[in-house]
């Protein structure tokens, strides 16, 4: 309910002068949409674009990257930002070109594309799990999903961006798992952190569970701020406790990810400024641009002309 009042009030505001579902015509006003405050998309945004603690008053926020994705591309004057692994044609949003430069993996491999970001991970700490088996099963895991050509690639066909060239053959990588030859259809693994990363962790998890005994697994995304707390921090003992933690972007320094038995990154992301496929307004922008239009500077499309 709240962020049906927000919008609301948004359009009440003049942030859209012909409603919230206009035609993405050059008469219309620009409908702002950001993350919440604890997100790893959003913060990756901001610093690409200098713009951190800047966000104009009446920018409706989603607190997911899904949610974004879906309130973008149902209003046609609306302003946004999701992963680059978001399905761009099935939430009918267009993907933006920045400073001239298209999103895409083999412009963020070779760093032209500049708003790209980690997918990072943090496991509990050393006998922290439910028992010994689990962790070696997500020691395993960690080992199939980072390092093994078929984890990396089940990663680039959900939307990651990896290096297959320093990856290694799964059947070579396995002999250090033994667990993964057990029947442990008894054994979960939780997942707990941000949500851009659900389309790759999904799918590894997925590829995973027919390589090791068929275990369980659930996942818990909320948001970047969630990863290390519910792993290593204030809620890893509680009901939402994860065995491994993620964010969109890198670990901050009061998050001790040296306390968990492994951490690091799994591939990179890029993070892509969006607005409604119907929306013929616009097809590139500049630093510049995202900054005056996030900030309220620029407030209709017919200003970026």
């Amino acid at each position: 309910m709240k962020k049906l009042t927000a919008l609301s009030v948004a359009c009440l505001m003049g942030l859209t002068l012909t409603g919230c579902g206009g035609n993405g015509s050059t008469d219309d006003t620009i409908t702002v949409y950001s993350r919440d405050a604890s997100s790893g998309t959003r913060e990756a945004f901001e610093k690409a674009n200098d713009m951190e603690e800047m966000l104009l008053d009446g920018a409706v926020t989603v607190d997911s990257n899904g949610d974004m994705a879906t309130k973008v591309g149902q209003d046609a004057n609306g302003f946004g930002y999701v992963s680059l692994s978001t399905d761009f044609e099935a939430n009918n949003i267009k993907a933006l070109n920045y400073e001239g430069v298209t999103p895409s993996e083999e412009t963020v491999l070779d760093g032209s594309y500049g708003m790209q970001r980690p997918f990072m991970f943090v496991t509990r700490a050393d006998g922290d799990f439910a028992d010994d088996r689990t962790q070696a099963l997500v020691e395993a895991f960690i080992d199939y999903m980072c390092n093994s050509t078929e984890g990396q690639q089940v990663v680039a066909d959900a939307g990651g961006i990896v290096d297959l060239s320093k990856t290694t053959p799964w059947e070579e990588l396995k002999v250090n798992h033994p667990i993964v030859d057990e029947d442990n259809s008894d054994l979960t693994i939780r997942t707990a952190g941000s949500t851009s990363v659900e389309s790759t962790l999904q799918a590894a998890l997925e590829a995973f569970q027919a390589e090791a005994g068929q275990f369980q697994f659930t996942m818990n995304q909320s948001g970047s701020g969630d990863g290390y707390t519910r792993v290593l921090g204030d809620e890893k003992d509680g009901a939402n406790a994860a065995d491994i933690g993620f964010a969109s972007r890198n670990f901050e320094d009061e998050e001790d990810v040296s306390q968990g038995l492994l951490s690091g990154q799994y591939c990179i992301d890029a993070v892509v400024a969006v607005v409604s496929a119907d929306n013929d307004a616009v097809d590139n922008l500049t630093a510049a641009q995202i900054k005056s239009i996030y900030t309220g500077e620029t407030t209709n499309w017919s200003q970026l002309q």
